[in-house]
């Protein structure tokens, strides 16, 4: 692994939910990446199934922030970029990049899921995403959110031609290279495809019956280091989709979590399974 590796992940703080910056930061560590972060906005816990929650936009903050990092010459050898929560923000993550980057652009639009936009959304924000998007050296959207940008009708289960069409939409959009996820020709199969100089390679596997919160930020997560860490843009995508699954089977049972997955006691193994690779 190369030494001083530096990741910095832009995302909001949801103080209690594992989503987010509180998902982002201790996978991407674990995994052997120094990793900071420059948070969005602070939430008491994230939006979905939690009532009365606290909401404190820090978009304010950010160009002090950045001009701090960038009087102290500090660089990062990627940036991976989740949920931003205002359009004004995306200005500020390409001024951020252009000055701060040394490394790969990584966006995951974390805008929507389910054929629908999260809460608080709206076209005009989806506009401003696919700016960033276009700027994106690797794309990771669901396929909600690949259909949005593209402004295309949504399909649960798309055709082989849809999914070559939404993947050469994004292309075309700017993006070099694509991770669709939440792929499947039904309800039993789900899965990722990976896009990459005109090269398109599948990824699919049993659904579980249970959704689970947060899993999108556990793949997006999992993929980020597995990259930085020297492993190929294919095996990086199917390691964090393995690592996703598993989460989810780990937390099925148990009702009592129902705001996440229990990815922490899988951390060590995944860390072995990434050496074993890289070797």
């Amino acid at each position: 692994m190369p030494s001083n590796q530096k990741i910095l992940t832009i995302q909001d703080i949801s103080c209690f939910g594992q989503c987010s910056t509180t998902v982002a930061l201790p996978i991407i560590s674990a995994l052997g990446i120094e990793t900071a972060i420059l948070p969005t906005a602070i939430l008491s816990t994230h939006t979905a199934g939690f009532k009365g929650f606290t909401f404190r936009d820090l978009k304010e903050d950010i160009p002090s922030i950045v001009a701090h990092w960038e009087k102290e010459n500090i660089r990062f050898n990627a940036i991976y970029t989740g949920y931003l929560g205002h359009q004004d923000d995306v200005k500020e993550v390409l001024e951020l990049d252009s000055k701060l980057n040394e490394g790969p652009l990584i966006v995951d639009p974390a805008f929507g899921d389910n054929g629908a936009l999260y809460g608080g959304f709206d076209a005009n924000y989806v506009k401003a995403m696919a700016k960033l998007c276009s700027q994106a050296d690797i794309l990771l959207p669901n396929l909600t959110e690949a259909c949005a940008l593209l402004n295309i009708p949504y399909s649960e289960y798309p055709s082989d031609e849809q999914i070559d069409e939404i993947l050469l939409g994004l292309t075309k959009l700017g993006a070099k290279a694509i991770v669709l996820k939440g792929l499947g020709k039904d309800h039993k199969q789900t899965g990722i495809t990976v896009y990459s100089n005109g090269i398109r390679q599948d990824y699919r596997h049993d659904r579980l019956s249970k959704s689970s919160h947060g899993t999108g930020d556990v793949f997006a997560s999992v993929f980020v280091a597995s990259l930085i860490r020297g492993l190929p843009l294919l095996e990086s995508a199917k390691t964090a989709a393995d690592f996703t699954y598993q989460a989810i089977k780990a937390t099925q049972n148990d009702p009592t979590h129902w705001y996440g997955v229990k990815y922490e006691p899988l951390l060590t193994k995944l860390g072995n399974k990434i050496d074993g690779l890289l070797k």
